[in-house]
């Protein structure tokens, strides 16, 4: 069995890439067998800590498991991450792991690469003014991913609740020679923006859905939980509904609430990723239309990126019998 660490994950899985082999595996079906385990311990400090496990096996191809905690009390606790994973990758004809593969970098490289897809799907083309909201390690991916699809864009501003932690993002990105300008205030920098990121933890929406401009585009990560949300309920009645994937809806705070309280149905989501890239929903149809991308992320999207790491490590082109 191999050890794959960060360095060489990020070696592999360059955006430019990774994103287009997203959409090619979008352009079949999902693997076989997918689905997620969630377990959660009561904290008496805030919110719970949690231990995912998502398996995906894809028949004589690959067999994944990925296992992630979420402990949000960590860095006060012990002053370590508060999410910690790891990959495995397993040969699906003979049941021998090939691969572990460090976690990190694997959920960077493929929660930011899937948000983008979704961008390149739609946000509009001439997008200039780009919003990340939080400032955590995840952050500075989603920017240059977001950036990757849509190299045009010349704003780019952050806000996070703590203002240090923008600032100390703003100037790291500076010293790549690139401008990020840290808001002051997050309303208006809503009102500004083409393309609203955001990647929190938050449990109280802080999206102000009348604040949107015509033709803007929201990209939300966060609210991996029923009890976490990072939009309001207006942010759903005027945007069209995209989901990476249509089982988000069954799990995210994003969707729950506002399904009891009878602010939207299922029936509102537009479509997802298979949906888009192969034909059935044309993604955007204005130049004024509202869209929102919920990332949610599924086991799915990350054998797609493990398979392309993979085949990537020994060499090969990238293939995945999902997408034939």
């Amino acid at each position: 069995m191999e050890m794959i660490g960060a360095e060489r994950v990020h070696e592999l899985l360059e955006f430019d890439g990774l994103i287009a082999a997203l959409e090619q595996a979008h352009k079949g079906g999902m693997p076989a067998t997918s689905d997620r385990l969630i377990y959660e311990q009561p904290n008496p400090e805030g919110q719970p800590d949690v231990f995912i496990i998502l398996p995906a096996w894809q028949p004589q191809e690959g067999i994944l498991a990925k296992m992630v905690t979420s402990f949000p009390n960590n860095k006060a606790r012990h002053g370590g991450p508060t999410v910690n994973s790891i990959y495995m990758f397993i040969n699906a004809e003979t049941g021998v792991t090939e691969a572990a593969i460090e976690g990190e970098s694997m959920i960077f490289r493929k929660t930011s690469s899937d948000s983008a897809l979704g961008s390149k799907l739609l946000s509009r083309p001439d997008a200039e003014n780009f919003l990340m909201i939080g400032a955590g390690g995840l952050a500075p991916y989603l920017i240059r991913a977001h950036l990757t699809v849509r190299p045009e864009l010349k704003q780019l501003t952050v806000w996070n609740r703590t203002r240090a932690n923008a600032e100390k993002m703003a100037h790291t990105f500076a010293t790549q020679g690139v401008d990020l300008v840290v808001a002051d205030d997050l309303d208006t920098a809503i009102a500004n923006a083409d393309i609203v990121c955001s990647a929190t933890m938050a449990s109280t929406p802080h999206i102000k859905g009348e604040l949107l401009k015509p033709g803007a585009h929201v990209d939300l990560i966060g609210s991996f939980t029923p009890q976490m949300r990072e939009a309001d309920d207006d942010v759903l009645r005027r945007a069209s509904i995209f989901v990476d994937h249509r089982q988000t809806t069954q799990r995210s705070g994003e969707f729950l609430g506002p399904f009891e309280r009878g602010v939207i149905t299922a029936g509102d989501v537009c479509a997802d990723y298979f949906e888009l890239v192969q034909g059935h929903h044309p993604g955007r149809t204005s130049h004024t239309e509202i869209t929102m991308l919920k990332n949610g992320g599924g086991s799915h999207i990350d054998y797609y990126v493990a398979k392309y790491l993979m085949d990537r490590h020994r060499g090969r082109a990238f293939s995945t019998t999902c997408a034939s």
